[in-house]
């Protein structure tokens, strides 16, 4: 199916092919498109059923609603701090999101230390707010850190990282957090959490808890394996785990080492093609690379780049959130979304 009749946008960027057998996966025409901007920090970007993207803008604390024809909207805003003082760091907003099988986009809530679900991406009447439905904020009675990134596996469960980026200081002496780690968790047959329920923390599991920085999280496409981007500037890797037939993991290893390359940024955002290759912001871009670590391209978009994610109706066009702005490329290969 071929992507919708859009709006005509700057082409911006360039491309850096590293091995041939990125030409399966690049069109040998692909270019880099700016699609929008008037963000801070752009992070999360989700293309829902409704046919538009939502991405977060953390530092205005928004999400915002693109549509093909090159509208752009506030769609929620606050998305994450609600708190009646002023928020004393930088990072106020929601973070990354994801779909479930039902099309409910479920939302890291960063600065407010929970992640949550919408009901339904209309309010319930004008000005009243989203219904919206709290899936975890405790961890044994602690508060979460700052829930990052997040990624649904096909029996309903829900897994997401939890670094501290959403505290006022973002370091792990901040006097807010309640946790000693830095952990990847899962919620149990999320899907299925009632609306408006509270959150059930018999169904919160603490499956990594070593990582310096966990951060973008995604699935091989039979599930076997989960990676996990860790953004610690003194280790820049993707990490890979065997996944268990319970869903829990283990043997971690790291994929690919980024430390050394050039490049504002680091592993952040992650996802994945149909055919298993992973895509993930790096130093200096967006890298694709094999199941195997073998880095194949860089999409040098020209900001420093948060995240990234599948749209468009054939899910064939990748949509980034990279600083002040969102861009997207065209692939040979569909992506994994629900």
């Amino acid at each position: 199916m071929a992507a919708a009749q859009t709006a005509k946008f700057e082409k911006v960027g360039s491309i850096e092919r590293l091995d041939p057998a990125v030409d399966a996966i690049l069109p040998a025409d692909a270019a880099i498109e700016k699609v929008g901007d008037d963000g801070k920090w752009t992070e999360g970007p989700i293309w829902v059923r409704g046919g538009y993207l939502l991405f977060a803008d953390i530092p205005n604390n928004r999400i915002m609603k693109w549509t093909p024809d090159g509208r752009l909207s506030v769609f929620m805003q606050p998305s994450g701090y609600t708190g009646a003082e002023p928020y004393k760091g930088i990072e106020p907003g929601s973070n990354g999101m994801t779909m479930d099988a039902r099309g409910r986009v479920t939302v890291a809530g960063h600065a407010a230390r929970n992640v949550w679900r919408f009901e339904s991406l209309e309010s319930e009447a004008p000005d009243s707010g989203f219904k919206v439905s709290v899936l975890a904020d405790k961890y044994q009675g602690k508060r979460l850190n700052s829930p990052n990134d997040l990624v649904y596996k096909s029996d309903g469960s829900l897994y997401f990282t939890d670094p501290p980026y959403g505290l006022e200081t973002q370091a792990d002496n901040d006097p807010k957090k309640d946790l000693t780690f830095n952990g990847v968790f899962r919620i149990r047959d999320a899907v299925s959490h009632p609306s408006g329920a509270a959150p059930d923390p018999g169904k919160l599991d603490l499956l990594i808890s070593d990582l310096t920085r966990p951060n973008g999280i995604a699935f091989s496409p039979d599930e076997k394996v989960l990676y996990i981007a860790v953004s610690d500037p003194q280790r820049k890797v993707w990490m890979r785990y065997d996944v268990r037939p319970d869903g829990t993991v283990t043997n971690g290893k790291v994929l690919l080492d980024s430390t050394s390359s050039p490049g504002g940024g680091g592993p952040d955002g992650i996802k994945v093609d149909r055919k298993g290759n992973i895509y993930g912001a790096g130093p200096g871009g967006v890298w694709i690379f094999t199941p195997e670590g073998k880095h194949l391209a860089t999409l040098r978009i020209g900001e420093k780049v948060a995240n990234c994610n599948w749209g468009d109706a054939d899910a064939e066009t990748l949509y980034i959130s990279a600083s002040t702005s969102v861009y997207r490329i065209r692939m040979k290969i569909a992506g994994i979304r629900p």
